[in-house]
């Protein structure tokens, strides 16, 4: 994997919480890079069961909406978010009740984004690891290991990659040199970071991201990248369980 240069520009605690601010740190790269805030959205009933969850559309548990609360009321502890000039989310709706409270947190209004939606699983969408196996074993078998597979009336991870490559793009030509909030699913933020980082498929599955986590990327315009955040936590007030 490509060295990273560690950033004092966002500090996280032993806990995984996020700390306040520091000095930005030296990167190497030329330009002003923009900065791209990537926030997976909160628990859902899919995700506590852990079942693929593509374009299915459920909404927020308690937990969840706790998540995005908890997210909004922190945000102003990581450094440069006050320099937030836009927020775009995936338009499903987990997504979209979590960017809500932030994006008004930052005083920015929220924009959909089809190329932030999560992988189509097709006909696996609602079911566990296991029961997507015991269906269709050998598929799934390939499916791990070869990001060209899809699931049964689905769409693959390299189609995915394709998809937020585009994103990416648009949003570097339309937001040179600022810092956006981007509200979306576990596989657009690993697709992004895995840019930035410059790696092969194999992060897709080795990264871990949880609910209502900030990852941080920043693109410059020599074609430079860093990885300044992952998987950053914020502190969430509830009685109901942090089970994800």
């Amino acid at each position: 994997m490509t060295n990273v240069p560690a950033s004092r520009g966002i500090r996280q605690g032993e806990s995984g919480n996020l700390s306040g601010p520091a000095s930005t740190s030296w990167t190497g790269q030329k330009g002003t890079p923009t900065r791209l805030l990537l926030l997976r959205h909160g628990q859902t009933a899919l995700s506590v069961d852990r079942r693929y969850s593509g374009r299915a559309d459920p909404e927020l548990t308690e937990l969840g909406l706790a998540q995005a609360a908890g997210v909004a009321a922190g945000i102003a502890a990581v450094e440069g978010t006050e320099q937030v000039s836009a927020a775009y989310c995936s338009p499903l709706r987990r997504a979209r009740r979590t960017a809500e409270p932030v994006a008004a947190a930052l005083g920015v209004p929220v924009a959909d984004h089809n190329g932030l939606l999560e992988t189509d699983f097709g006909e696996w969408d609602g079911l566990t690891f296991a029961e997507a196996r015991e269906r269709d074993p050998e598929l799934h078998r390939s499916w791990l290991g070869d990001e060209t597979v899809r699931p049964p009336a689905g769409e693959s991870f390299a189609a995915v990659g394709q998809r937020v490559g585009r994103l990416r793009e648009e949003l570097l030509a339309a937001h040179p040199g600022e810092t956006l909030l981007l509200v979306s699913h576990v596989t657009p933020i690993k697709m992004l970071l895995r840019m930035a980082l410059d790696v092969g498929p194999s992060v897709l599955y080795r990264l871990h991201l949880d609910l209502a986590s900030l990852s941080v990327a920043e693109f410059y315009p020599d074609g430079g990248a860093s990885v300044r955040l992952v998987n950053g936590r914020f502190p969430v007030t509830s009685t109901v369980s942090s089970r994800a």
